[in-house]
């Protein structure tokens, strides 16, 4: 009896011992805490945070460990504390960073002299620093400060607290008046910014503030206010509210603000300020493509237009084909806008058109060689073919080695491995910002061998006079590709070229707006295209290489089947079929006009690099080399017979 109870006994404590050891918890590994650790920073946990650092010591992302603490309780951290870990890791990413936060609580504080001493090392530009430099020089009685800080109230946003602080003290100096209040209110409105600058309204003198009610009703309802007009117009207050109608109005739709503009409201505006409203009213056309909007330029006459005005007006015109408009535009923009090479090539080739072959020559030459669109474009018509430049330099063991012990370098990999990329990222960035070209090519190899892609591509981007093309368009996956591309009819140098553009061949890259995997599928396409194709997938499978580019490759084929283009199908692949047909003119547009003026500055962008793309992986993978000009061709009139309708992914 007693041996059986003691048995008894005995097999319940095995049980329950076998129980305990099934639900000990699992003991984490250095992974799991370093992500624990991660999480807790994001949400201010200091304690979770120490927690996880202790099972950390000696990682090699202790550093992040040390800022993550130290970053919590920055206002409250002693001087010396962090002056130890900006000398610890004098140089580094973490450096730059912590010392930027430091900067600006040295700055709320008004420590000047410790902030003076720590704004040397700085290298990263940043307005609000900015502007506590200005207030440091200030506090020292340096007047000349004034003069400067003044830019910052040309910022076409809102400023930071910095920044108001430092308008304040120039608000009581004297050094900042009405007309300066006015002509920023005025630049914030025009740039769409209310809040900014019912805030900025907020530096005028009671009397000279406009109604809140008059400036919501311009916000809300323009044309009521152009309709019944303020009585008292000589008011500046009365004139920005009107300006800031017209604005909203022409934002909106830009025909019915011209036709106000026209009538009696607008002869009660001076001469200047009626063409600065025909200077908006054009933009806002150009943008939509209304053919009104060259004339709308020509009544803007000598208007102080902004380059981002002026680029549009160059847009209008070449819709136009009105080659003394595109120069007319393209002369009065900043010396930054001009050394765009769109202008350049644009100018020249207007030049050409209206018969300076050697002045054309003079500027295609400024931009040839450039391995982008437009230098490409004025190579071919200098008459030079598409080269990928050789030799290509490839890093040896001993290079590679020498960058692989960098510390920026092993903790940006790491982080990439635990795929925390947006860390990553910025650590690889700041680490490689000075190296020359034999190092860059050495780091690229490392980021390649090591599957990031990315850094690969973006690295090897960077090199001046050495360079490898064949990393700078790598071609992972190339099987995969090279199926899908010949399974669809497609170029294979444009798959490549577009998914380059995509996502740097990074499988797992996820877009702000959903968008997943090496071809960027948005969640609703990914199924559209596997019914339209029979394939059953789901949501981890899309991410899957031959899964994406199976489904990418398909919608590719499917767009540019019902657009009858690739640069259509290629505008139509980032921003939707649609929006790619809208965009066409009534009668047939050169291609590269076409893609030059998409309203949309992403679209626009990713349009001229997918193609630019497409040349070099053509040139590296022995495809046809059909020049540049010839691949973008003619985009058809709208409703042109080479397109035809098609369902599309809701």
């Amino acid at each position: 009896m007693f041996l059986r109870h003691f048995l008894t006994i005995a097999l319940a404590l095995a049980v329950l011992g076998s129980g305990a050891a099934q639900a000990a918890p699992k003991k984490p590994t250095p992974d799991d805490a370093l992500l624990a650790a991660h999480d807790a920073f994001r949400a201010g946990d200091a304690f979770k945070l120490a927690k996880q650092a202790v099972l950390l010591e000696g990682h090699l992302l202790e550093p992040y460990l040390d800022y993550w603490r130290l970053k919590l309780r920055l206002e409250d951290a002693p001087p010396q504390e962090v002056i130890a870990f900006l000398t610890r890791h004098g140089g580094s990413y973490l450096a730059e960073r912590l010392r930027g936060e430091w900067l600006k609580e040295l700055g709320r504080r008004g420590e000047w002299t410790a902030f003076d001493l720590e704004l040397a090392p700085l290298e990263r530009d940043d307005l609000e620093i900015r502007c506590y430099a200005w207030s440091s020089r200030l506090a020292r009685a340096d007047d000349g400060a004034f003069e400067e800080a003044r830019s910052m109230w040309r910022e076409p946003k809102e400023l930071p607290a910095g920044c108001t602080g430092l308008a304040e003290t120039m608000m009581t100096a004297g050094r900042l008046d009405s007309g300066h209040v006015w002509e920023r209110v005025q630049l914030l409105l025009d740039h769409g910014q209310l809040a900014a600058a019912k805030r900025a309204l907020g530096y005028l003198p009671k009397g000279d503030a406009p109604d809140e009610r008059l400036l919501q009703q311009a916000a809300s309802a323009p044309q009521r206010v152009l309709a019944n007009p303020p009585a008292q117009l000589e008011r500046r207050a009365a004139r920005a509210m009107l300006r800031f109608a017209f604005v909203r109005l022409a934002r909106t739709d830009p025909r019915p603000a011209a036709e106000v503009l026209r009538g009696p409201l607008g002869q009660r505006l001076d001469d200047a300020e009626r063409r600065s409203l025909w200077g908006l009213i054009a933009y806002e056309a150009a943008r939509r493509h209304l053919v009104e909007a060259v004339a709308w330029y020509r009544l803007a006459g000598d208007a102080d237009l902004s380059d981002e005005q002026l680029a549009w007006k160059a847009r209008a015109a070449l819709r136009a084909a009105d080659w003394q408009m595109v120069r007319e535009a393209i002369d009065p923009m900043s010396i930054t806008a001009r050394q765009d090479p769109a202008w350049a090539y644009w100018y020249g080739r207007a030049l050409g058109a209206q018969g300076s072959a050697d002045g054309a020559r003079a500027y295609y030459l400024r931009i040839a060689g450039r391995p982008n669109f437009y230098g490409l474009l004025a190579a071919e018509e200098l008459g030079q073919p598409v080269a990928v430049p050789e030799p290509f330099h490839v890093p040896n063991q001993e290079e590679v080695a020498l960058v692989k012990g960098s510390a920026g370098l092993a903790r940006a990999l790491e982080l990439y491995r635990l795929g925390l990329r947006s860390e990553a990222t910025r650590e690889w960035n700041f680490t490689i910002r000075g190296m020359d070209d034999g190092q860059l090519l050495a780091a690229a190899e490392l980021a390649r061998r090591a599957e990031v892609f990315d850094r690969a591509i973006n690295t090897a981007d960077r090199t001046v006079r050495q360079h490898n093309f064949q990393v700078r368009f790598l071609a992972p996956y190339r099987d995969v590709f090279r199926e899908q591309a010949r399974a669809f009819e497609l170029e294979e140098a444009w798959v490549l070229g577009l998914v380059r553009q995509e996502s740097r061949f990074i499988t797992d890259a996820r877009s702000s707006a959903g968008a997943r995997g090496l071809m960027q599928l948005m969640p609703a396409t990914a199924n559209w295209m596997a019914r339209k194709i029979g394939l059953s997938v789901s949501p981890q499978r899309v991410l899957e290489v031959a899964t994406n580019v199976t489904l990418g490759a398909g919608y590719l084929k499917h767009v540019l089947e019902i657009l009858g283009h690739p640069v259509l199908a290629s505008a139509a692949y980032n921003a939707g079929p649609g929006r790619a047909r809208r965009w066409r003119d009534a009668k047939p547009l050169e291609g590269a006009i076409y893609a030059e003026t998409i309203p949309f500055n992403e679209t626009r962008d990713y349009v001229k690099k997918v193609m630019t793309n497409t040349m070099f992986y053509a040139a590296l993978l022995g495809g046809a080399q059909l020049p540049l000009k010839q691949r973008l061709g003619i985009v058809g009139a709208r409703s042109s017979p080479g397109e035809r309708a098609g369902d599309e992914p809701s």
